[in-house]
């Protein structure tokens, strides 16, 4: 089934309209023509101007020769002539004539190409008489086809400030095509002559018409080598999704997936009993680029230049995930630039060899500018003439069926009731005029779709990505890992807390009350700051970690080398890697809340855990670390607090991470582990927490017995490191002989 399709709601430029339109554009096109020939013969002549046979020529017979190249100077060069056409030729003849653009000459193809677009814009005015009544329109349109830059943006602006930018828009687009190449053909920018060029005569862009960038430095914008990944959906759009299949169905597909970077395929038997296949893919998002996703502005510019953007590459991945078989019959449906992206796929040759592209379906999608690799492949193109997108590939409704680059497609160029932008653009709106003004038109694309007219047998959505993410974690947790036994089941080690948050307070203690701590450890010697010996009070908020999240708080003591202590250890072998470091912190109590936490505490890493009820939140720059006592009764809630670190962290400056050595004790031996971890960390050098654990109950709870043990109560921290995000790797210890 192939035929040109034109509808649309009746114009209210009277009964004659529709005549006079299609006239204007034929004359258009006639009028085109000639500018393509002038042109070319301006091209020819100042290509003979700069050869060197005539050059050698004019020596040889400077009588003949110079009159000769005078004569092609003044042809290139005089109003009588062909205008101000040097541009045409190469090198110095080319740099001149673009010398002279800028300086405002212009040449005579120039101005008969926009004579032809002056004549496609009274087509659509004719069609759309409300556009020439509009004086804002009108002194816009006059202000372009003046050349007269500075007019026509103070005419832009007034009608941005008069209408509201969705009234402006809408009210420009259907002759964005035609002012764009007017001001592109007429400005003193050599740059875009070219994309005017091709708007005027129907070729594919490959610039931006108004400064003139090339697509592949657009394209460049729309970095990535594209992602897919298979995502469910939630149980509402699921009880949503199209059971049978039919261009409704599908749109109403692309709808609920909205346009936040995903795409659906489907599996659709169809009344022949085969199994074919419909790829789905929304449009773009309003707003700003995001990185994250190929569906936005930078990535529909992006797919309408380079068919080899990240959404379609991430399409193509996803296709592959999906597990299709080669020479499967593929139906592809888009919206804006869903659109684009999938007639990209339909372009590519090495696609439609491994696959049978049937039909292309797109919505609000500029495509003119493509070709499906597959001849075969049958294509619908649904616009509407007030929606701005469609426009951008240079084909505005001034073109008309004339200008028509694909006769063979069906078409359906239509105007509505609502001429808002972007609101004319959703697809919830070219739905609505489907299934109302343009129900012929939704009756002949369902018809050609009959072979995806059927039950829906499999759906899976896929979100694309312009990069594909790396694994939760990377590059800290990518190592390798082995399930250890524990009281509490198996764990995975080396532990890995992919999101936690942490605070490690330093306090100084007098070396007399420290002793007490390390009574069973008589070898190992405190590190000091002065006369006073460093202990670190940590609390952690592990919300994903791999044993289970858990909360934890301990109390450890700094200490030196433990076979050459020396003084201030400590602060040289911050300088080390944790895996040639001889210092570390003793941890003398732990408190976890989780069986999980304390069994790989104790039998992991040979630390005194204990499981009791720690809350620890850190918001903004406030920290709140309580140990609490657990309430009487079988609920095991919290009661009141048995030792707290709560307060304002203060001032702080960004400092680098450093990885930790811990230790602890078993029966027989000291176990050392390390630390490794990632995130940002700051240092509060004035903190103004105060660590509360007053006397009374809780000595049953080593850490606060410690606590009170060292005096810490009402003490306030020498400084403090803190680290709202937080990922760290902890491997089993190893035993020492001590």
């Amino acid at each position: 089934m192939a035929s040109h399709h034109h509808a649309g709601a009746a114009h209210s430029g009277g009964p004659g309209a529709a005549e006079t339109a299609r006239l204007l554009r034929e004359a258009a096109l006639e009028v085109s023509r000639c500018a393509v020939e002038i042109r070319g013969a301006a091209a020819r002549a100042g290509a003979v101007l700069g050869s060197s046979p005539l050059a050698r020529s004019s020596l040889r017979h400077p009588r003949t020769g110079l009159a000769a190249q005078w004569s092609l100077v003044r042809a290139l060069t005089s109003a009588s002539g062909l205008g101000f056409a040097l541009s045409g030729g190469d090198g110095v003849l080319r740099r001149v004539g673009q010398a002279g653009e800028l300086c405002g000459r212009e040449s005579l193809a120039n101005r008969v190409a926009v004579t032809s677009l002056r004549m496609r814009a009274a087509a659509v005015l004719a069609e759309h008489p409300e556009l020439g009544r509009d004086p804002g329109m009108r002194r816009l349109m006059d202000a372009v086809t003046g050349d007269r830059d500075v007019e026509a943006l103070r005419a832009l602006r007034a009608l941005l400030r008069d209408k509201g930018a969705e009234r402006a828009m809408s009210t420009v687009a259907p002759l964005f095509a035609e002012l764009s190449a007017i001001r592109a053909l007429l400005d003193e920018n050599p740059l875009n002559d070219e994309v005017g060029w091709q708007i005027a005569t129907g070729e594919a862009l490959h610039a931006d018409p108004w400064l003139g960038i090339s697509a592949r430095h657009l394209a460049a914008f729309d970095a990535g080598e594209g992602a897919a990944v298979a995502v469910p959906l939630d149980d509402e759009e699921r009880r949503s999704l199209a059971t049978e299949g039919s261009l409704m169905g599908f749109l109403g597909n692309i709808d609920l997936l909205r346009t936040d970077g995903r795409i659906l395929i489907q599996d659709v038997r169809g009344p022949d009993g085969v199994v074919r296949h419909v790829l789905q893919a929304p449009g773009m998002a309003p707003g700003k680029p995001r990185n994250d996703s190929p569906q936005d502005f930078v990535g529909a510019w992006s797919n309408l230049f380079d068919p080899e953007s990240p959404y379609t590459r991430g399409i193509l991945l996803a296709i592959d995930e999906y597990g299709l078989p080669a020479g499967a019959e593929i139906a592809l449906v888009g919206h804006s630039e869903g659109g684009i992206a999938l007639m990209n796929l339909a372009q590519n040759s090495a696609f439609c060899r491994r696959f049978r592209v049937t039909h292309m379906v797109a919505v609000g999608s500029p495509i003119d500018n493509k070709k499906p690799a597959d001849p075969r492949t049958w294509v619908a193109s649904v616009t509407n003439q007030h929606d701005l997108v469609p426009t951008l590939d240079g084909r505005g409704a001034g073109s008309g069926s004339v200008f028509t680059p694909h006769p063979d497609w069906y078409e359906v160029d239509y105007i509505d009731s609502s001429h808002e932008f972007p609101l004319c653009h959703s697809l919830g709106k070219y739905m609505g005029n489907l299934e109302a003004e343009l129900a012929g038109a939704r009756r002949d694309i369902d018809k050609a779709l009959t072979p995806y007219r059927g039950p829906v047998l499999r759906s899976q959505v896929y979100q694309l990505k312009d990069r594909a993410n790396p694994p939760q974690g990377y590059p800290l947790m990518a190592v390798p890992v082995a399930p250890v036994a524990t009281s509490a089941g198996p764990v995975e080690v080396p532990v890995r807390y992919y999101d936690s948050t942490a605070a490690v307070a330093f306090f100084a203690v007098d070396p007399d009350r420290v002793a007490g701590l390390l009574s069973d450890a008589s070898w190992m010697s405190p590190s000091r700051v002065g006369r006073r010996v460093l202990v670190a009070l940590s609390a952690y908020e592990h919300r994903c970690v791999s044993l289970g999240p858990y909360n934890e708080l301990s109390l450890a003591v700094l200490v030196n080398d433990l076979w050459r202590p020396r003084a201030h250890d400590v602060l040289r072998e911050l300088l080390r890697r944790a895996d040639t470091r001889r210092t570390g912190r003793q941890v003398t109590a732990l408190a976890v809340t989780t069986p999980e936490a304390e069994a790989a505490g104790r039998e992991l890493w040979g630390q005194p855990a204990t499981t009791a009820l720690v809350d620890v939140r850190l918001t903004g720059n406030r920290l709140h670390a309580v140990l609490s006592a657990p309430a009487p009764g079988p609920g095991g809630e919290a009661g009141g607090p048995l030792l707290s670190l709560t307060g304002d962290l203060g001032p702080y400056v960004p400092a680098p991470h450093v990885d930790s050595v811990l230790y602890g004790r078993t029966a027989d031996a000291t176990l050392r582990s390390m630390v490794h971890c990632a995130g940002r960390q700051r240092f509060h050098a004035a903190p103004r927490l105060r660590l509360r654990c007053p006397t009374g109950p809780g000595e049953e709870e080593p850490l606060v017995r410690q606590a009170r043990a060292l005096g810490l109560d009402g003490a306030r921290p020498l400084c403090v490191l803190s680290a709202p995000v937080y990922q760290a790797r902890r491997g089993a210890g190893a035993p020492l002989p001590r």
